[in-house]
């Protein structure tokens, strides 16, 4: 009996073990490099929509909040909060910047449609800001995130991540990234 139970709590710590490395984003180092060419980046030029390759490369050079979205009305919800904080903040455009990356692998089907809709019109009301589409959720693999959800992280200028959450922030986490975005922003 003693064996079994040694077995199993050996087994529940190896697991418990193997999902905490599976968070692939870590304080301090850069985002596992990534890259979207199912869609992509949103341009919006000349009054038309189009899409780029983007890779996670690009990220370096501004203070940046990364909000990682499942194609779900659900999804963006969780963190509208930061979101709508960011927008009141009117923090400067040539040193700050939001990257949306929208995964449609994970969307209700039948809406992806809509879900591209919504992130044109988001481009159009805030050309400086960064949409990215996901068709195939090469994102959410290689940065190992939770589906259906909402992801926040914070990069500083050289790309470096200060700050992680997969899933909904709290009105005190909302504060936490308002105050280091500020502050990342003096440096």
């Amino acid at each position: 009996m003693r064996i079994i139970s040694t077995v199993m709590v050996t087994t529940l710590m190896i697991s418990v073990c193997n999902f905490a490395q599976a968070d692939d984003l870590h304080q301090g180092e850069r985002v596992p490099a990534v890259g979207v060419n199912d869609k992509g980046e949103l341009v919006w030029q000349h009054n038309e929509f189009s899409y780029k390759n983007w890779n996670s490369a690009q990220l370096s050079g501004k203070v940046r909040v990364i909000q990682h979205i499942a194609g779900r009305s659900s999804a963006k919800e969780k963190n509208a909060a930061l979101i709508e904080a960011i927008k009141a903040a009117q923090f400067p455009h040539d040193r700050y910047q939001t990257t949306t990356i929208v995964n449609t692998d994970d969307a209700i089907p039948g809406t992806g449609m809509f879900v591209r809709s919504s992130i044109q019109t988001n481009k159009q009301h805030y050309p400086w800001s960064q949409f990215v589409v996901d068709n195939k959720g090469n994102v959410q693999k290689a940065w190992q995130l939770e589906r259906a959800s909402s992801a926040i992280v914070v990069l500083d200028k050289n790309g470096r991540v200060r700050f992680i959450k997969d899933g909904a922030l709290s009105q005190e986490e909302v504060q936490q990234v308002m105050s280091l975005i500020a502050s990342l922003l003096k440096q």
